[in-house]
């Protein structure tokens, strides 16, 4: 685990007892500029050897040089410059992690990047934290050759020593511990990771956090209806389950219910997929994860706001019990589906989990606030959003606002999408109430609105479709490493805080 510190401006031991000083390298309209923050460097001299290097200052740029006042000089790329240091807390967050990446193997590190301000600090640690990430868990006789990711991280600032800087800082790391359990949890093989392993892997680490835990077994959710978990479970041998974690403060200003697509593992069912790229399919639990990470995270900083998480947990696997193309299976309060493609399972799992969510949040004189399903759901998303930004769907333009503007502070990409009512009768069935797919063009749309037909009508909800961003197969990039992202898991925090009035 990383740790983090402050030092002072100007502070010799915060960047001469490090190994390494990370500096920033700017794009200046007469040429390449150094952003050293409190550090004292020799910019002339610095800026001719870049030069003759090639560098460029762009964004993911990173460059060693053999340092003075500590062993390693890293410059890391910043972009284009902004006057007097005010640069966007996702580029400060970026080169941040770019940096901590580059610096695996090293032992300690002084970020001298500009900080002037809370937000920039918060920037740089959650940079720097969530860039210090590897998953070696299951390497053998490979394993002694790996870098350990960067132990310890100091920030050069002037608001080193102040209560603000350093409850900025608890934040960081609660932050970047609930992404790096959500990133661990995607990364797991499915033959560790099962719906029930799952649980047994996150109840210490709510219990601990004071947050509630409640597991239906299989026997459980036959006996109270949840066709829909059963049915997409019932074809593997590790049986489903239904995780719900709940986050009671002694004062709650709102009450959201977080709700996670948890398919330990997703072959399509019989409708099974191609073998090239299945293996990525072990991250089709990653809404589960950000939902379960991001309510114990909540918990940690004792926000004043009521959580429920949902974990809808199971394994799409073909087999003699599994459900068929036709079937048709009964969800939690009784809606029927039928399943015209068992590798649309998702939507079916979340379609239990969402029932329940609203009969436990809105009963009596409770009510939710939001509900918000996170889902890597539909491949038409990475059709029309790519690899980098995650889609949002739903039935309330304030809800859809707020998330937007927690995203954006977060530094996660997300963009709205509609929900075209002309392409609800796609998902008439002529023997059921509904069936799972319509039509092919527009799928992640129509995936929303099959959703929607399991929300009240006065219930504001979002639908986050996270396909493409959760799992990363390309390269690294800034503080994103190859494997699960751990997306989402920042903006539901940042919400939550939003809503709790911080």
């Amino acid at each position: 685990m990383t740790t983090i510190t402050l030092a002072p401006k100007g502070s010799i031991a915060g960047s001469g007892s490090s190994q390494a000083l990370v500096i920033g390298l700017a794009q200046g309209e007469k040429g390449l500029v150094l952003e050293t923050g409190t550090a004292q460097i020799d910019e002339a001299d610095l800026l001719e050897a870049l030069h003759d290097l090639g560098a460029t200052g762009k964004s993911d740029e990173v460059i060693k040089l053999p340092g003075t006042t500590s062993k390693l000089l890293v410059i890391t790329g910043l972009g284009k410059q902004h006057a007097r240091g005010a640069y966007p807390h996702e580029v400060l967050r970026r080169a941040a992690g770019a940096a901590a990446r580059a610096l695996a193997g090293i032992e300690s590190a002084a970020f001298a990047l500009p900080c002037a301000k809370l937000p920039a600090v918060a920037a740089i640690a959650e940079g720097a934290l969530l860039g210090a990430y590897t998953f070696d868990d299951f390497r053998g006789s490979t394993k002694k050759d790996r870098k350990a990711p960067l132990a310890s991280v100091t920030i050069l600032s002037p608001l080193a020593g102040t209560a603000p800087a350093r409850k900025v800082i608890a934040r960081a790391s609660a932050i970047s511990d609930a992404v790096h359990l959500t990133r661990n949890l995607i990364n797991m093989p499915p033959s560790y990771l099962t719906p029930i392993s799952f649980v047994d892997h996150i109840r210490p680490l709510a219990k601990s956090a004071g947050v509630k835990v409640e597991v239906l077994d299989e026997a459980a959710l036959r006996k109270g209806g949840y066709g829909g978990i059963i049915g997409v479970g019932q074809g593997s041998a590790n049986p489903p389950r239904l995780l719900r974690l709940t986050y009671t403060p002694t004062r709650s200003k709102a009450h959201h219910a977080y709700i996670g697509k948890g398919i330990t593992f997703d072959t399509g069912g019989i409708a099974l997929k191609p073998a090239a790229g299945m293996e990525a399919m072990k991250s089709d639990m990653s809404g589960a994860a950000a939902v379960c990470a991001a309510i114990i995270a909540i918990a940690q900083l004792k926000l004043p706001i009521t959580i429920d998480a949902w974990a809808a947990l199971a394994e799409n696997m073909p087999s003699d019990t599994a459900q068929r193309p036709s079937d048709v299976l009964t969800t939690y309060g009784g809606r029927t589906v039928e399943v015209l493609n068992p590798d649309a399972e998702g939507r079916l799992v979340l379609a239990d989990a969402m029932m329940r969510a609203q009969e436990l949040g809105n009963k009596g004189n409770k009510r939710l606030d939001a509900m918000i399903d996170v889902a890597t759901l539909t491949g038409a998303q990475e059709v029309a959003l790519g690899k980098r930004t995650s889609a949002i769907m739903g039935n309330d333009e304030v809800l859809t606002e707020a998330f937007l503007a927690a995203a954006e502070e977060a530094g996660e990409s997300f963009w709205p999408m509609p929900l075209p009512q002309e392409l609800r009768a796609s998902l008439d069935s002529p023997i059921a109430d509904i069936a799972n797919i319509g039509d092919r063009f527009g799928g992640m749309l129509t995936a929303g609105l099959f959703l929607k037909e399991f929300v009240q009508e006065d219930q504001p909800w979002a639908h986050l479709d996270i396909a493409g961003p959760a799992f990363n197969t390309a390269a690294p990039h800034g503080y994103t490493p190859v494997g699960g992202t751990g997306v989402a898991v920042r903006t539901l925090i940042r919400l939550a805080e939003a809503s709790s009035g911080r």
